[in-house]
């Protein structure tokens, strides 16, 4: 089965990213519908949906390697992009992952409610990516 999201999902994906209760999505009713469950209908024009989502506001690379303290690159300077749009963190793009970049990425894990470790990982690049691109950052 194809997952479909569509821009009311959208909206809902911080909140469940916030470890917020999720409510199964369904396009009709059934004999097993739970009581007080909301049923979300898919829209009738499936050509509206949004398939890719906006334009990246951080364009240094679309590399998501693992970064630590001594890394170096284009990667590090997307990371340091998106810590200064999702919490302005106020860091020089310059691609050199030093202190002052790991402090930020831990003020950002703990504003996100993700492990705190000051590494970008795979979980630290994907919340990176969706606050740094939300309508109403910097957040934190």
């Amino acid at each position: 089965m194809r997952r479909v999201f569509t821009a009311a999902a959208a909206l809902a994906l911080p909140i469940a990213l916030a470890g917020a209760p999720s409510v199964a999505a369904s396009t009709g009713t059934s004999a097993n519908a739970v009581p007080g469950v909301q049923v979300v209908h898919q829209p009738k024009n499936p050509a509206h949906l949004v398939s890719l989502g906006p334009d990246d506001v951080c364009d240094y690379t679309k590399s998501r390697p693992t970064l630590h303290r001594g890394s170096s690159g284009p990667a590090v300077q997307q990371a340091q992009c998106y810590l200064n749009q999702a919490i302005g963190a106020g860091l020089d793009e310059d691609g050199d992952f030093g202190q002052l970049t790991k402090s930020a990425t831990k003020d950002f894990q703990q504003c996100a409610g993700i492990v705190v470790d000051g590494l970008v990982a795979a979980q630290t690049w994907s919340f990176l990516s969706f606050w740094a691109n939300a309508p109403d950052a910097p957040f934190c």
